[in-house]
């Protein structure tokens, strides 16, 4: 009996075999998740990034059934984390979310020790935070004009403040400096805190960063605004100028988030990560802490990993120009 059950086993058509319970490479995938996933997010805990990938994954935590925990592997600019991804098996249990750092890292960093583009399999983007062209509450300018007229004037003699090559502040002043075609001396930081707290403090001049950092400090005073970095006027500071309306077109960026899987996760995989996100940015909680921070979750069609991968090769484009212009790299 054992015999003719093995022969029958044998002579099946092989598209038949594979079909056959533990055969099939994918059976495992229909079932995906069956324990728990971790995004990682490749700064320390309580930044901007951070906030917005433990509302993400608490959302998506409840359409996969599983828990999503969030580890903060800072460091080198974010390719700490990210490197720890690229380089983790492809099953879909560990993920990445990083910022606009994707689209720069290929042009700010020469030597990695991972495939900054080709190591990533895009699930889909999550948001885009506006940023705002601060300074000092005492600069001798009261609007944009002004402040690029001064800015050309003094140049180098007026500091730039940042939180550190490849962070948010530092992207947006190398577009900036780019725009007025006017340098200025950078000063960088370990960190948008102690950044915020020299600009406060009058020891540093100008500052550009996301609004998840610079709302409360614009609203109490403690700084001066001159711009928003977008198309349209936030609903959260709706007296502040784009920079088009203010005289500088052109200078538009925001600090956009996505999340990526490491490259060879299989596509069932994804799209099934991709449809948990989606499900997750119509969340009201979510969408409510969203708007709190100064930004919106991405549409729908966005959270994909078409539209993902396509954003995300444009940014690269961009950047590149004006990362090798500046000539500041990170290694």
């Amino acid at each position: 009996m054992l015999r003719r059950s093995l022969l029958a086993v044998l002579s099946l058509p092989l598209f038949a075999a594979l079909s056959l319970p533990g055969a099939n490479p994918a059976q495992a995938q229909t079932d995906y998740p069956t324990r728990a996933i971790t995004i990682v997010v490749p700064f320390a805990a309580g930044g901007p990034t951070d906030t917005v990938t433990r509302l993400v994954a608490e959302s998506m935590s409840r359409d996969l059934g599983q828990s999503v925990v969030v580890e903060n592997v800072g460091g080198a600019g974010g390719t700490l984390g990210a490197a720890r991804v690229a380089q983790a098996r492809p099953d879909g249990y560990t993920l990445l979310l990083h910022h606009i750092g994707m689209g720069t890292t290929p042009s700010l960093y020469r030597r990695l020790s991972y495939d900054a583009v080709g190591g990533f399999a895009p699930v889909g983007l999550v948001t885009e935070v506006p940023m705002t062209i601060i300074t000092r509450k005492n600069i001798p300018a009261n609007n944009l004009q002004e402040l690029v007229v001064l800015i050309r004037k003094e140049r180098e003699k007026l500091n730039y403040a940042n939180a550190g090559i490849g962070a948010a502040s530092h992207l947006c002043g190398l577009l900036f400096q780019k725009a007025m075609d006017a340098p200025m001396t950078t000063v960088p930081y370990r960190g948008t805190a102690p950044a915020m707290t020299d600009l406060i403090g009058g020891t540093v001049d100008v500052m550009c960063d996301q609004t998840t950092n610079t709302t409360e400090q614009i609203r109490a005073g403690a700084v001066k605004v001159f711009a928003v970095t977008t198309p349209q006027r936030l609903a959260s500071l709706p007296d502040v100028p784009t920079t088009a309306e203010a005289g500088l077109p052109g200078m538009e960026v925001t600090i956009w988030h996505a999340l990526y899987a490491p490259k060879g996760t299989p596509e069932a995989i994804v799209n099934r990560l991709s449809r948990a996100l989606q499900v997750a940015l119509k969340d009201e909680k979510l969408v409510q802490r969203f708007t709190d921070l100064g930004t919106d979750p991405v549409a729908q069609e966005r959270a994909t990993p078409e539209a993902a991968s396509k954003f995300w090769q444009a940014d690269i484009l961009k950047w590149r120009p004006v990362i090798e212009a500046a000539g500041q790299y990170a290694d």
